[in-house]
C-alpha cells in the first residue's frame, strides 16, 4: 500500500457517474479502476444509489467486476474485504462532515482528506493483519483502533 501519492481529481460529476455505472454494468475498462475510481464509486453508491445496500453488496459488485476484466479474486490479488470495509467507513465519515455538495467536488475533497489517502486503513490495522489472507477474504476487525462510525 503506497502512502505517498497525489490524487488525480475529477473534472465532472458525469465522470464519476460513468465509473459507477461502468462498475455496476462491468463495462469499465480495467485500467480505469484506480484508487480514485474506487473512492469515487463508493461515494457515488452511498449518495446516489440508495437502491443498493453497499454493506451487503459491495464485495460481490467488486468481485464480479474484477472477474469481468480478467482479474482473479484469490488469496493474493483482487477484492480485499477489510480494505474495502475500512474505506466504506471512511467515506461515510467524510460525508458526515463535508460541506461540499457537487459530486465531483465531494469526491475531490474526499481524495484530499485523510480518509482518501492510500494508507487510511493502516491507521486502524497493522500491516501484517491488513495484508493477511483472512483480512482479504473477509472482514477482520482492526487491531490498532476501531474503524470510525459516522
Amino acid at each position: 500500500m503506497t502512502t505517498d501519492y497525489s490524487p488525480r481529481p475529477f473534472e465532472r460529476d458525469s465522470d464519476i457517474r460513468a465509473i459507477g455505472d461502468g462498475l455496476l454494468a462491468r463495462t469499465l475498462p480495467r485500467e480505469a479502476w484506480t484508487h480514485e475510481a474506487h473512492l469515487g464509486a463508493c461515494l457515488w453508491l452511498l449518495t446516489e444509489r440508495p437502491d443498493i445496500d453497499v454493506d451487503a453488496r459491495i464485495g460481490n459488485i467488486i468481485r464480479r467486476f474484477n472477474e469481468s476484466v480478467g482479474g482473479v479474486n484469490d488469496d493474493t490479488q483482487g477484492y480485499h474485504d477489510s480494505i474495502t470495509r475500512a474505506y466504506v467507513a471512511g467515506v461515510r465519515l467524510f460525508l458526515a462532515d463535508t460541506a461540499e455538495t457537487g459530486l465531483a467536488a465531494r469526491v475531490n475533497a474526499l481524495l484530499r482528506s485523510p480518509m482518501g489517502r492510500r494508507d487510511w486503513p493502516l491507521r486502524f490495522y497493522s500491516r501484517d493483519l491488513l495484508f493477511s489472507v483472512p483480512a482479504r477474504r473477509g472482514f477482520v476487525p482492526p487491531d490498532l483502533a476501531p474503524l470510525p462510525a459516522a
